[in-house]
């Protein structure tokens, strides 16, 4: 499989990995969190390999770039309802 289908392969199951990641380190700091999502994407996307056979002519760049992929998803994610559960409303009337 060449190197662009795997990359895009590799970011489309980001939100999913992202959110397992939220679900396995909860506990952790956010660095820890995408510490962790770069280490699992890094492998699932056999970049050492790519560097090896030079499609990655910029290693430092290329995880720069899904750093910032990271990012973004974890924005996203936080800003919408599918990651949180809206907050409860108290439906109590007031005395």
């Amino acid at each position: 499989m060449d190197f662009l289908s795997q990359l895009l392969r590799g970011i489309a199951f980001v939100p999913a990995l992202v959110n397992g990641i939220e679900g396995l380190f909860a506990s952790k700091s956010g660095e820890e969190k995408k510490d962790a999502a770069m280490s699992f994407l890094q492998n699932a996307l056999a970049m050492t390999d790519a560097v090896a056979a030079r499609e990655i002519i910029d290693p430092v760049g290329f995880r720069q770039g899904i750093s910032k992929i990271i990012d973004g998803t974890v924005e996203c994610l936080n800003a919408s309802t599918w990651c949180k559960q809206p907050a409860a409303t108290n439906t109590q009337p007031s005395a």
